[in-house]
């Protein structure tokens, strides 16, 4: 059982730092679907450019990520309509979480970090040691996951339309 005085912590810690909201979950409400990958190669701008693409050489596929991520017990969804907060978030509690000794933490969000990906350029990524891959680039089926906690998620008709960002920390 996980105390839930250190769960409350991290919450407070992503919304202190602007998340909208930030929800424990168990390993099994996560849904996986390998099919996420379809929708990186065959819809995402990223393909072949971003550090933290499934693309980029000697990414793990979604099946293998899944037999990883089924390895801890529980953690956080962090959301926000900021990509940038999103990411944040999740990483302060990656670092809160590894440092009160859950060393395997680890955070997974759509990378905001760069106005502009080093990858599009072939250059190195310049924020190695912050960068992750984002929650559905590794084979979870976001839609699925968020909306069994009643969170908003739609899939966007046009790009005016505001969106939803989701960062997950996982932690054991």
């Amino acid at each position: 059982m996980v105390d839930p005085a250190l769960v409350r912590g991290f919450i407070d810690l992503g919304a202190g730092l602007g998340a909208d909201d930030v929800i424990p979950f168990q390993i099994g409400d996560i849904v996986f679907d390998d099919r996420t990958i379809l929708k990186c190669m065959f819809g995402c701008g990223d393909w072949g450019h971003g550090h933290t693409c499934p693309s980029r050489p000697g990414s793990l596929k979604p099946w293998e990520y899944r037999r990883i991520f089924e390895r801890y017990r529980w953690g956080l969804i962090v959301h926000s309509t900021d990509k940038r907060i999103s990411q944040e978030a999740s990483f302060a509690i990656e670092r809160d979480a590894f440092l009160k000794g859950y060393y395997f933490a680890f955070s997974l969000s759509d990378c905001a970090l760069c106005s502009e990906c080093a990858g599009f350029a072939s250059q190195p990524c310049r924020n190695p040691k912050k960068a992750r891959p984002a929650f559905h680039s590794v084979g979870i089926d976001v839609f699925k996951t968020v909306r069994h906690f009643g969170l908003p998620i739609e899939t966007l008709a046009s790009e005016d339309q505001p969106q939803n960002w989701y960062s997950a920390v996982f932690i054991e």
